[in-house]
Formats: C-alpha cells, sequence, structure tokens
C-alpha cells in the first residue's frame, strides 16, 4: 500500500471511487464466478476513507458516541490526522474495531430494538468497507429486493405488490424475519461472502467487525457469537447478502414457473400456484396466485430456506391473508375494495393505522413540551416531521388522512397555545397568532399544511431500477 498518495478533495474523491466503483460491478456483472483479490488497498485508499468520512460526517448519526465517547461531529479541525492515522493502523495492521455501544429503541409494540452505535474510527472503515463491497454483491442482487439498496425505495416496493394483486395474484403470505439482525449466522453469512470476495485482509476485517462484541447499557461486553448489530453502517448490507439467499431460491422458482405470461397462465390452469417474493430488508411477503393452501405450504418452504443462515420466521408476525382482506407493509395499508359508485374492485394503499398512530404521537410529543419557547420554535419542529410523513404516504389514497392529520395538528397547536397563554382571550390569539384564517403562523413561520400536499400515483419502475454503476434492465414481471 502506497502510504504517501496524497489526500484528495472531495470531488476528486467521490469521482475516483464512483470510477472504481463502476469497474468492479462491471466485472462482477460480466463474470458471476469471479472472486475479488486485492481489495483491501481499496478499503485504505485516501479516496475511499475521504468519500467515507464525507459519510459518516453527514449522516444523521454523526452526533452520537460510541464506546469511546467521540462524537464524529466533534472532529473538525482535525480530520485530516483522523484519516491519515486510521489510514497508517489499517496499513499496518494495528486496526481492531471497538465494540458497539448498545442502546434500546423502543418499538411500537412495546419491545425494545437493540441498536449498536461504533466508533468514529470504526464507522470510517465500515462506510470504506461498504463503498467497496456493494458494487460487487449488488450485481448479484436480484430485483425482488428493495431494501437498503442504492436508488431503490419502499415505494418500488408497494408498487410492485400492487401490480401483482391487480394481475390475479391474490393470497399473500405476509412475513416477518425473527430478531433478523441478532440472529444472522456468522458462518452462513461468511460462507456467502467469500464465494465472491478471495482477499483474506478484506474477510478478516468484515469477521472482526461481526466479532467486535457490544458494550451494554448496564456496563457488560458481550460477545457476538451471531448477528450483526443494528446500526452499523455495514449492517444492512451485510444482511441482504445472508438475506439474498432467499431472493434467489424464488427468483430460480419464478424462472421455473415458465418464461412468459402464457406459459404461467397455462401453469395456473392446471391448478399448480405461481409466486413472487417482494422483499424489503427483513420484511417480505409472498404474492400468490393460488389458493390458500398454496400460501400456506410456503411457510416450510421460507423456514428451510432461511435456516441456513441461522434465521426463523416470527409466529406471530407471520401469516396467510388476502387481498380482499388487507394487509400492512412498510407503512401502507393494501387492500382490494370496489370503487364507489360501482362494482369495479380495485388495489388500493393508503396509511395503515399504526402509521397514522405513529405520526400522532410524535404531534403529541412536540405539542406536550413546555411553553417556555416561541410558536415558531413549535411549528418548525412540527413542520419537519408533517412534511416528511406527508411525503413518504402522497403516493397513495391519502387525501382524506392527511386532512384528518392537519385538523388534529390544528387542535394540538391551538391547545399549546391555550396553555401558553391562559389568560388570553380568543380574540388576542387570533390576532397575534391565527390571523391567516385561523391557521397558526409566528415570525414568518407557518404550520404545514398537509391538505395542500399534492396525492399522487407513484409510477412502477418494475424491474428496470438501474444501479448507480450500470445501465438500466428490464424484464418483464407478470
Amino acid at each position: 500500500m502506497n502510504t504517501d498518495a496524497p489526500w484528495p478533495s472531495l470531488d476528486e474523491a467521490e469521482s475516483r471511487v464512483l470510477g472504481i466503483q463502476t469497474k468492479l460491478h462491471q466485472w462482477a456483472t460480466d463474470n458471476p464466478d469471479r472472486r475479488f483479490d486485492d481489495l483491501f488497498n481499496l478499503v485504505a485508499d485516501p479516496a475511499f476513507l475521504t468519500v467515507a468520512w464525507d459519510r459518516v460526517r453527514g449522516n444523521r448519526g454523526a452526533r452520537s458516541a460510541g464506546v469511546d465517547g467521540v462524537k464524529p461531529a466533534d472532529i473538525v479541525f482535525g480530520a485530516d490526522t483522523f484519516l491519515s492515522q486510521l489510514r497508517d493502523d489499517l496499513g499496518a495492521g494495528r486496526f481492531e474495531p471497538l465494540p458497539v455501544r448498545e442502546r434500546m429503541i423502543p418499538k411500537a409494540s412495546g419491545k425494545l430494538r437493540r441498536l449498536g452505535i461504533p466508533t468514529a474510527r470504526d464507522r470510517v472503515v465500515q462506510a470504506s468497507l461498504k463503498l467497496v463491497l456493494e458494487p460487487i454483491f449488488e450485481a448479484d442482487f436480484k430485483p425482488v429486493s428493495y431494501g437498503f439498496r442504492p436508488r431503490r425505495r419502499p415505494h418500488d416496493a408497494i408498487a410492485e405488490i400492487q401490480m401483482l394483486a391487480t394481475r390475479g395474484y391474490t393470497w399473500v403470505l405476509e412475513a416477518d424475519i425473527a430478531a433478523c439482525f441478532d440472529e444472522i449466522s456468522h458462518t452462513g453469512l461468511m460462507g456467502r461472502v467469500r464465494g465472491r470476495i478471495g482477499d483474506k485482509h478484506v474477510i478478516r476485517l468484515v469477521k472482526a467487525f461481526l466479532r467486535s462484541g457490544v458494550l451494554s447499557e448496564d456496563g457488560v461486553t458481550r460477545d457476538t457469537k451471531m448477528g450483526t448489530p443494528q446500526g452499523g453502517i455495514l449492517s444492512p448490507l451485510l444482511a441482504n447478502i445472508a438475506l439474498s439467499v432467499l431472493d434467489e431460491h424464488f427468483v430460480e422458482a419464478w424462472a421455473s414457473f415458465g418464461k412468459n405470461q402464457q406459459a404461467r397462465s397455462y401453469r395456473r390452469s392446471k391448478g399448480l400456484p405461481t409466486y413472487r417474493l417482494v422483499r424489503y430488508a427483513d420484511d417480505f411477503v409472498v404474492m400468490v396466485a393460488g389458493t390458500r393452501a398454496h400460501a400456506e405450504a410456503l411457510r416450510d418452504e421460507v423456514a428451510a430456506v432461511l435456516s441456513p443462515m441461522g434465521l426463523r420466521l416470527s409466529e406471530e408476525k407471520t401469516s396467510v391473508v388476502h387481498i380482499d382482506e388487507g394487509f400492512s407493509f412498510l407503512g401502507f395499508r393494501i387492500q382490494r375494495q370496489n370503487r364507489r359508485g360501482s362494482n369495479k374492485a380495485f388495489v388500493y394503499t393508503w396509511p395503515s393505522k399504526k402509521a397514522l398512530a405513529s405520526v400522532k404521537a410524535k404531534v403529541k410529543a412536540i405539542t406536550k413540551q413546555g411553553t417556555n419557547n416561541p410558536l415558531s420554535d413549535l411549528l418548525r419542529q412540527l413542520n419537519a416531521v408533517l412534511r416528511g410523513w406527508t411525503n413518504y404516504f402522497r403516493h397513495g389514497v391519502s387525501k382524506a388522512t392527511f386532512a384528518y392529520l392537519h385538523q388534529f395538528t390544528w387542535l394540538r397547536v391551538v391547545g399549546w397555545l391555550r396553555r401558553k397563554h391562559r389568560r388570553a382571550t380568543w380574540e388576542l390569539l387570533h390576532r397575534h397568532y391565527l390571523a391567516n384564517g385561523w391557521w397558526p403562523e409566528h415570525d414568518g413561520v407557518a404550520l404545514f399544511d398537509c391538505r395542500a400536499v399534492r396525492v399522487t400515483r407513484y409510477r412502477y419502475r418494475g424491474a428496470a431500477i438501474p444501479s448507480p454503476w450500470s445501465r438500466s434492465t428490464t424484464t418483464e414481471v407478470v
């Protein structure tokens, strides 16, 4: 490794990284059996470390510290020295990941999710590793998975489900993998990583991150003999590598059903099912054109595929439903209903009750805080939540929900104003805060109007979702 290589600017680094990633992706695409050697030099390359540091610094978690107590956001003036020392340690073989700091995050179900926070140094090396490994494994990943992949969105998964349900895939195996990030088998995962990576230094680095341990909230350090800590930059990619075994199984099954729609229709006419997987991270559904019995039979098939990876289905979250009953996925409710005023049925999507309850809880939490700050501060906090939530759900039948959220938020804000000015009359509140048609406004900041968000249909992209490093491709999905 040339440790005297000059440190590039961010623009130069990004250009170099993109060029190398494009080559790696093209080589992996052209030769599915190729194993890549001599990748460790790229992990420690100044350009890759520069881009990795920029992403770590720009990440929302930059204000969280690992076990070393160092927050990436606090490293401002010594960044060059920080990266140079990190590169020297990588080159000399001195780099060793530290345990991640565990934080327990409450889930909507009342349970707790483990979140692992790596140190600033570990985050940069993980980000650099991801820059090197992702374009290689993206060449192998199948179009049926959408979570934590470049240029793919939850809306693509929802659009795929809606398309399949419209075309006769009306039985749904709605599944969830129990404690996916906590129970992934290191042996099974590393076996899949070695299928593509031959550089022993990179393999050793990935294993070191998997086995780095966890410092729990009670101060006890635990070994990590399985799983990949949720919260690490590299963890989503490693989870996708492990779960790609499921994608490959169902893509092979889909290919066996025939090369075109006519062949699959003929198979169904003989009483045999056709089915397709739609996966987002550890949540997935299998859309089945057949009977309930066909969908139920897939439970054991899925369990057998996941077993070598040390994974199992969550019994409480796995069920078979019909599209007319509806189900929730990625925050959306998906259900087939008759259009109002007609007997023709369509598959609709709208925000689920759980998603609405979640945003209402956030609005409540913001409006329950003290009244010492001005109204404009409260509105800025609310606007960030409302704008993000409505932007996510604008691709659905969401107008009525947006109108309800609009009214709910208005009542919460007015209630906050009444507490802030307990002796004020309605006339005074109207003159100072609600003069614009009774709409809350203060110091040039107005409450975000959920009703004004335009609801549009999401453009179905199918398999024609190009990676950042290749031309787009299309495949028939019927």
